[in-house]
């Protein structure tokens, strides 16, 4: 019994010194965390229950039978993230580079099969060369045994991947699969075709960074949510953002006490919006007035900054907010903005969290680069997204919604549960400009009667009071007053029941 102990324990300390303490000492020398280091950092203090740490790979060739590591480069477990469960795989660097066998697949799997089972989040923290060369198609096709869950997985059960050193090759699509991507600026990157292999095929000069690292991936591609300075930032931030989503598709949203009243008023958004429509103003200051003790978890900062999604409280319930910027292409709807609140918006439908939405929006952006590159496919995404949605849907206009632009951005034609429209806000198909210009062309000659026609149209829909007339508002309110009706709502909301016709599946305009 006593050499049984001797034996196991001689394994553990294996398993824990990974790669050996040499390559310890070089992942360090990179500002990089180790594997377990990284798995302390994000779990609560002593909660983490590691799972295979004896698992060794089978590969016989290559001489691989003589290198063997207990764990075989991946730590597996779950423990609690501010106290709720959470389940973790994180790839060590340490051991074959974090390369990944049949071994190693099979405990991703492991976890992700048992975080279905009980409706927890999967974490995965990625620092990986990629397949194992010395295994061939068998490290191949553990990958795909991985990326079959996460499909499964989707909308299941939250997925976020954090990017922490290479990630390369057929590496990149379990992350490009999860619910969101984290990165670390200059020591970890995403790219399919590493810069040799461009260099070969398309005689580009490129380096990793510009190729796929994380400042590319965050204001270019948006393949990563959010890019961080450090291994500790991206945990810290990632731990934050869990404490806002629920556990699985069943759940509610998650709810913690907060000491801000709902009946609180704002009376400095009364003057936010400029009375000239052409001078800009800042949404983020209306969402963190609005919001529980100003807290907001935006994603995707850096890209499609005309856009703004993230996450917030109401009375200490989790929103998901999307509102338009008009400090950046006068919140206009292009490409980029819409596939990215697309996005955010059905992953909010999936894990039942209330959409909040705040509307300025002067139209879809024009020219031939956004017709060329299908900007009628990707508004239709957004669409479609807030279209199939089912969770509360509640939308404030503060200014500007023209054009297709206010029926995509949850209109009370798209199952909109509550819409409201400040008395700044101006609901028509296109400007007073623009519309007089074609209804009165005959007349353009004619400044004077122009302007004449310009005010009349103006008068006319430069308010809220005709879509209100219709129904399509359910009601004019006063900014400073904003917080206390969606407070309101989402509590009346609070049991809506809506279900979408019976299908397999829907086809999203891809």
């Amino acid at each position: 019994m006593q050499d049984i102990i001797q034996k196991l324990e001689e394994k553990r300390q294996a398993a824990r010194l990974g790669g050996g303490q040499k390559r310890i000492d070089a992942q360090h020398s990179k500002g990089k965390l180790t594997a377990r280091e990284r798995l302390e950092v994000l779990f609560d203090q002593g909660s983490f229950e590691e799972w295979d740490m004896f698992v060794e790979h089978d590969c016989t060739d290559f001489g691989m039978e003589e290198n063997k590591i207990p764990g075989d480069g991946v730590i597996i477990g779950h423990g609690t993230v501010n106290g709720r469960l959470v389940f973790a795989f994180s790839q060590d660097f340490t051991v074959f580079g974090g390369a990944l066998s049949a071994a190693h697949a099979r405990k991703i799997c492991k976890i992700m099969d048992q975080a279905m089972k009980v409706g927890a989040p999967v974490i995965g923290l990625n620092d990986s060369g990629g397949a194992r060369i010395q295994e061939g198609v068998a490290s191949l096709g553990g990958y795909a045994d991985v990326f079959q869950r996460n499909v499964l997985a989707s909308g299941v059960i939250p997925q976020i991947s954090v990017i922490m050193g290479p990630c390369a090759g057929g590496a990149v699509y379990s992350p490009a699969m999860t619910d969101y991507i984290f990165m670390v600026k200059d020591t970890s990157y995403m790219f399919v075709t590493g810069p040799d292999v461009v260099k070969t095929v398309t005689h580009e000069e490129v380096t990793q960074e510009e190729l796929g690292g994380a400042l590319t991936h965050a204001t270019k591609s948006s393949v990563a949510d959010m890019a961080f300075e450090n291994d500790i930032e991206a945990l810290l931030n990632l731990r934050r953002m869990l404490n806002f989503l629920p556990a699985n598709n069943k759940e509610k949203p998650h709810t913690r006490p907060t000491a801000d009243p709902a009946t609180r008023v704002e009376m400095s958004l009364d003057t936010l919006v400029p009375s000239n429509p052409n001078i800009p103003y800042d949404i983020k200051e209306l969402i963190t007035k609005v919001v529980d003790e100003g807290d907001f978890f935006e994603l995707q900062p850096d890209f499609a900054a005309n856009i703004v999604i993230g996450f917030a409280r109401i009375e200490g319930s989790t929103v998901g907010v999307v509102a338009n910027q008009p400090m950046v292409l006068a919140g206009c709807l292009d490409i980029s903005s819409s596939r990215k609140a697309a996005r955010f918006v059905r992953f909010c439908d999936a894990f039942n969290i209330p959409i909040l939405t705040f509307v300025d929006v002067p139209g879809f952006l024009p020219g031939t680069a956004q017709e060329y590159g299908g900007i009628i496919k990707h508004g239709a995404k957004l669409l479609f997204a807030y279209a199939e949605a089912t969770v509360p849907k509640i939308t404030v206009i503060t200014r500007k919604a023209y054009g297709g632009a206010y029926d995509v951005m949850a209109s009370k034609h798209l199952r909109g549960d509550v819409n409201y429209a400040w008395p700044t806000a101006e609901i028509a198909v296109m400007g007073a400009k623009g519309a007089v210009e074609i209804i009165f062309r005959k007349d353009i000659g004619d400044p004077e009667k122009i302007e004449q026609r310009t005010n009349e149209y103006s008068d006319k829909f430069a308010n809220p009071f005709v879509a209100g007339a219709k129904g399509f508002i359910d009601d004019v309110i006063m900014p400073h007053d904003t917080r206390r009706h969606i407070c309101r709502d989402l509590r009346m909301l609070k049991n809506k029941q809506l279900e979408n016709p019976w299908k397999k599946h829907s086809n999203i305009p891809l």
